[in-house]
């Protein structure tokens, strides 16, 4: 048996796999708040109960380093020796989230993608992954000509880089916000949406809608503002939402620029697929193709948005499933 993991600033899913005739099925699966949790120890005793496993694979949000991962936007510190000793298993890996991430992506049927680029060519060659959630992942994924190799990266965490007046006013907000750096993650996640929301509010873009203000403190404030960014019912939201399209699609131009993914830039993680009927409207593939002169090596690399929530943990089942044979 097999252990799979996905493990996130906002939410931690963990699944049991079982060979039979060959085929591997998942017997257990289960989703837990990962802010309920004081570490990572206590969320593996609860969903394990008295499961024996053999291959534990982990896919975590931060970098990995020697088989142990210090969590971004968690207080949790993962090593897979500890792992191996509560569990049992004989082999233990970890996985930064986004590597995770990419062998799942790889292992998924055409009908998981929406395709945004209407003039794409596909190729075969390699892959930009990028995956913006609580925070903001990327991956590349080589081809060497025979097979893919994925290279893990903390990419979401380099350098804002504004591409407009309206951008630059962001920048000098966010520094503000976050004086020592102002990296895209700032931007391009969950709480990216909330400041880009906050950054209008302060510069007066248009007036505030006290009930968007209510339903924020009382609920998931990113989720109201994609919803009514998508519905148009709060102008802030909608404009919050268009800003983020276009610089999602800037910093995904900006990998693809840096690997040259002829065989695809796929958007992963959870905003893209929960916002896709918006990102269809070409916010986001104008941003992606801003890039003057480049514009005509962008033009034809296709660009899909993964619509699979557990691609990440199916990578790791699918790293799991190859180290147990």
């Amino acid at each position: 048996m097999i252990l799979a993991g996905d493990v996130g600033g906002t939410k931690t899913l963990l699944a049991l796999y079982e060979q039979r005739d060959s085929q591997w099925n998942c017997i257990k699966k289960h989703q837990y708040s990962s802010g309920d949790f004081a570490n990572f120890s206590d969320v593996l005793n609860l969903f394990l109960a008295d499961a024996v496993v053999t291959q534990v694979c982990i896919g975590v949000a931060g970098p990995v380093v020697d088989g142990e991962c210090r969590t971004t936007n968690l207080p949790w510190f993962l090593k897979s020796a500890e792992i191996a000793q509560q569990t049992g298993a004989a082999g233990v890996l970890l996985l930064n989230d986004l590597e995770a991430m990419a062998w799942g992506v790889l292992n998924l049927p055409a009908s998981d993608f929406v395709e945004l680029n209407s003039s794409a060519k596909v190729k075969q060659g390699n892959i930009a992954v990028l995956a913006a959630g609580t925070g903001l992942g990327e991956a590349i994924v080589a081809w060497d000509g025979q097979k893919h190799h994925v290279i893990a990266s903390e990419g979401g965490n380099t350098d804002f880089a504004p591409n407009n007046e309206e951008e630059i006013s962001l920048l000098r907000y966010l520094m503000g916000i976050y004086p020592e750096h102002v990296c895209y993650e700032r931007v391009l996640s969950g709480q990216g949406l909330v400041n880009l929301y906050q950054f209008l509010k302060n510069i007066n873009y248009a007036p505030v809608n006290a009930k968007t203000e209510q339903q924020m403190q009382e609920t998931d404030p990113a989720a109201v503002v994609s919803a009514l960014g998508i519905s148009g019912e709060d102008i802030l939201c909608a404009k919050a939402l268009a800003m983020f399209c276009r610089i999602y699609g800037a910093e995904a131009s900006n990998l693809a620029l840096k690997c040259l993914p002829y065989s695809g830039v796929i958007l992963a993680g959870g905003i893209a697929a929960k916002i896709l009927s918006f990102m269809q409207q070409g916010i986001f593939m104008d941003g992606f193709l801003a890039k003057g002169r480049y514009k005509y090596v962008l033009e034809s690399i296709s660009v899909r948005i993964c619509t699979n929530t557990e691609a990440a943990l199916w990578g790791a089942a699918f790293c799991a499933m190859k180290a147990a044979v």
